[in-house]
């Protein structure tokens, strides 16, 4: 019997999700950062992680693996010259196709369908799907882009934590729950600063959201900033002709309750998740539907 695996291989984790052609899923994975700003020793090093904690989850040997086909939606590779380069790797499998972690992400949402997805996690990308067509809106990479993201989120935390420290504004309770962190110290933030990713950036995202419902003034300015360019995508998304449209991600539910009731009315249920898209994509029939236990 042939086996599918599927793997999304995103900028805060990596999954990977093993089943039989049926949709019966018979192991899982779960691993670290896995998209391409980590090196490609280090992108190859959890891809393969990720997808053996799936086989050995399914009971299976090394010399089975011959008998999987494999679908990996990755974070940044549409990055010039990318994606040569990860076909260049070396896996064990009976064949692998790749694709960005939002396409899997699309596949999943509408069964390989017509529709468009907004993916808000780490950073944030809208994807249409019309026929063989498709084409992104945002998702250039933080900081320049990845609006309404939790990298985003973040991002302003910080920079309002440090003008509270030097003085330029006053301190709030989310300030000083960041600032916390780094022992309430500028030269800890800066020297934070000069390795972190937009992974670390996204951590402090659920203190936002967390201090925002508590009604922090500037946490509530974040958030309804961020919100505002979340309607901005869907609106966009929209405009554009999708069919359907799927608020996705992490960051998804969260954000949801502060959009306005018109907007949320315009969004669809997804179908199945990226993983689910990553399986077709590995080759899994549609008409098996979504994963299931």
């Amino acid at each position: 019997m042939t086996l599918f695996l599927g793997i999304d291989a995103g900028g805060t984790s990596s999954k990977s999700r093993l089943t039989d052609e049926h949709g019966n899923i018979l192991g899982s994975g779960h691993a670290g950062p896995a998209n391409t700003r980590i090196g490609l020793d280090a992108l190859h090093a959890t891809l393969l992680d990720v997808s053996m904690q799936a086989i050995q989850a399914a009971g299976l040997s090394t010399e089975d693996t011959g008998k999987i086909r494999c679908g990996m939606g990755i974070a940044g590779i549409t990055r010039m010259g990318m994606k040569p380069k990860i076909q260049a790797l070396t896996f064990p499998f009976a064949n692998v196709q790749l694709t960005s972690d939002a396409m899997i992400a699309n596949f999943g949402a509408h069964m390989e369908g017509d529709g468009a997805i907004l993916i808000i996690g780490t950073g944030s990308v809208g994807l249409v799907k019309r026929g063989e067509d498709s084409f992104s809106i945002g998702g250039y990479g933080f900081p320049i882009s990845d609006e309404g993201s939790g990298a985003a989120l973040g991002l302003s935390a910080i920079r309002h934590a440090l003008r509270a420290l030097d003085g330029r504004t006053r301190p709030s309770p989310l300030s000083q729950a960041v600032t916390k962190q780094f022992d309430h110290a500028i030269p800890r933030v800066i020297a934070w600063m000069d390795d972190a990713a937009p992974g670390d950036y996204a951590s402090f995202a659920p203190l936002v959201m967390d201090y925002a419902d508590l009604g922090d003034e500037i946490a509530l300015s974040i958030v309804r900033d961020a919100a505002l360019h979340v309607e901005r995508f869907i609106e966009t998304i929209l405009s554009r002709g999708a069919p359907r449209c799927v608020l996705m991600g992490g960051l998804a539910e969260r954000m949801r309750p502060w959009l306005r009731v018109r907007i949320v009315a315009q969004l669809q249920d997804a179908l199945g998740d990226a993983l689910d898209g990553a399986l077709i994509l590995a080759g899994r029939p549609i008409g098996s539907g979504a994963s299931r236990r």
